[in-house]
């Protein structure tokens, strides 16, 4: 009689493990669902213009990965977020259309804020200030402005150095054309189509370290550039990055990016 006590109790404590043990098989696989979900929901698709060295651009005699000042950033921010990043290389002009479309969660491709862009889209904060310079075939020996009169300038499509260029075009009396990417425009340089480029600082210096025979002088404008971080408007991102753009600010953190990825004068 005992025998049979014993095997039932046997049977019972065995059938009850065995529930518990696939109940237990159901929670964690719908946790580890919906743990995939959140790991999905954690992916930010983010939009930038890969021809904007140091900023964004690919070194294709290394690999065919995006690099650069700004790519750094944006890894920097998402580590600290708990974000990962997909990057897609478009078109600079493409982009801000990209970011309404909903292709992208954000943008980071060197781009300053504009009243205009400023209607349709959210910026960060300024995270970089930047200074625009007019690139020029050295043996021209273009010493100001006054002397393009008559030439051809070239700016990037949708750039605000294209904005800037028209207007100096109107002053000084030269014509301006545009280039998709910047390549484009050193290239026209070099083969003497343009006679000058307007192109920001950092960027700029960085063809003038490869290139002895441009040079360049700066041009002045009354409000400063600033480089920031853009989303779609009303988007949550904004705040959360702004958090950390400052706290990296603060933390010298964008000064030791500057040192890694410009040519930082001593």
């Amino acid at each position: 009689m005992k025998n049979k006590y014993f095997l039932f109790m046997l049977v019972l404590v065995i059938g009850i493990l065995a529930a518990c043990g696939t109940a237990e098989k159901e929670k964690t696989e719908t946790e580890s669902q919906s743990g995939t979900a959140t790991e999905e929901a954690k992916v930010l698709r983010v939009g930038t213009s890969a021809d904007y060295a140091p900023f964004e651009y690919v070194d294709t005699a290394v690999s065919d990965e995006i690099i650069g000042f700004d790519i750094d950033l944006a890894n920097l921010i998402a580590e600290r977020l708990g974000y990962e990043l997909q990057f897609t290389n478009s078109d600079f002009n493409s982009l801000i259309p990209g970011l309404e479309a909903d292709k992208f969660d954000f943008v980071i491709a060197g781009m300053t804020p504009t009243e205009e862009r400023d209607e349709v889209v959210d910026f960060s904060t300024a995270y970089y200030e930047t200074e625009q310079y007019l690139v020029y075939p050295k043996e021209s020996n273009i010493a100001s402005l006054e002397d393009l009169k008559g030439k051809v300038v070239g700016a990037q499509v949708s750039s605000i150095q294209e904005d800037l260029a028209k207007t100096l075009a109107a002053e000084h009396g030269f014509t301006v054309e545009s280039r998709n990417l910047i390549p484009e425009l050193v290239q026209e340089l070099k083969n003497n189509r343009f006679q000058g480029a307007v192109i920001e600082n950092i960027v700029a210096d960085n063809y003038l370290a490869q290139n002895d025979d441009l040079a360049a002088l700066p041009i002045e404008v009354e409000d400063p550039d600033f480089k920031a971080i853009v989303f779609q408007e009303g988007s949550e991102l904004k705040g959360q990055f702004d958090e950390v753009i400052q706290d990296l600010i603060d933390e010298g953190k964008i000064d030791e990016l500057k040192k890694k990825w410009f040519v930082v004068e001593e």
